[in-house]
């Protein structure tokens, strides 16, 4: 398992390294005047030729993107090139506002999804058929208008809840709550769709295997076969779609944030993006890099755990 670990992690460096060099490409070939993008109309010609010298973009792309890399790998991203707030500074004060809103929304549509897919898959009849609605209606609805829809009702209407605005946890726990409530809600629905499906037909795989009429001739009680033995065989393949969810999460929680009106990445992803701010961008592209190489890592253990037949020695 060590062995394992650690060729995911030097396999999860080489991928962030891919990731970094073709969006750094990508992203000086679209960078356009970026001295006049800083300085606006005001600037004069000189004054703009100026800026882009200072900020090395008369140099070769390859030059530029390995001065990037060397500050990079000693954790040196630069600096913003329209606030000057330094990248790491600029990315640590939200992450962790983005991280909560979809970690949370991770755990929630997880145990939901596990508890209507064993549901459905042990009911069958009409509660199967129900679960299937439900999780069709997931898909066809778009995050974004389900957020539009818990703002108008149960903020606007209702007055549950704030429509905007992040309270810290560490300032008051239940204001932190109240205001992720309703982003981990909008997030979490369309997930529930995608991972209860696969938690269904895997229970139902499982519950046709012979071991599992051995477990039943052997008097052990239903509940206990599916939440100890049949859980632990069909988890592998439902931890794999909540890996991917997760990584969708991540992109969902952009729009969520705006509507939210969140301080997390997505505010600062929208604005770098439309900018060009390249040492904003290329943080950012690191850090979802690094958190998707870390969340499959994690997933791959949780899976050796579960089944030992999935271990890699």
């Amino acid at each position: 398992m060590i062995r394992f670990t650690i060729r995911r992690l030097v396999s999860g460096v080489i991928l962030l390294f891919v990731i970094s060099s073709v969006a750094f490409l990508l992203l000086n070939l679209g960078a356009g005047n970026v001295g006049r993008r800083i300085l606006g109309p005001q600037g004069t010609a000189d004054t703009v030729a100026l800026k882009n010298e200072q900020l090395g973009l008369n140099e070769p792309v390859l030059t530029r993107y390995f001065e990037w890399l060397r500050g990079a790998v000693t954790g040196d991203f630069g600096a913003s090139w329209f606030t000057n707030q330094p990248v790491d500074q600029a990315i640590s004060s939200r992450l962790a506002v983005t991280l909560a809103i979809v970690i949370g929304a991770t755990l929630v549509s997880g145990f939901l999804a596990t508890v209507l897919g064993v549901w459905a898959a042990r009911r069958r009849g009409w509660a199967d058929k129900l679960v299937q609605v439900i999780a069709v209606l997931g898909f066809a609805i778009p995050g974004f208008l389900i957020a539009i829809f818990l703002v108008n009702v149960f903020a606007l209407n209702l007055h549950w809840f704030k429509p905007t605005g992040y309270v810290q946890m560490g300032t008051s726990f239940t204001g932190w709550l109240s205001s992720v409530t309703l982003p981990i809600a909008a997030l979490s629905i369309g997930a529930i769709a995608a991972i209860v499906q696969q938690v269904r037909g895997s229970v139902i795989d499982a519950l046709r295997q012979d071991w599992v009429r051995t477990l039943r001739s052997r008097g052990l009680s239903e509940n206990r076969i599916v939440f100890k033995h049949v859980l632990r065989n069909a988890g592998g393949p439902a931890l794999s779609v909540l890996a991917v969810q997760f990584i969708g999460l991540l992109g969902g929680a952009v729009i969520v944030e705006q509507i939210f009106a969140i301080p997390g990445l997505g505010q600062i992803s929208v604005s770098a993006t439309a900018q060009g701010d390249l040492p904003l961008v290329m943080g950012l592209v690191l850090v979802m890099g690094a958190i998707v190489v870390i969340v499959n890592l994690l997933i791959d253990l949780i899976q050796g755990f579960l089944n030992p037949k999935a271990r890699v020695s």
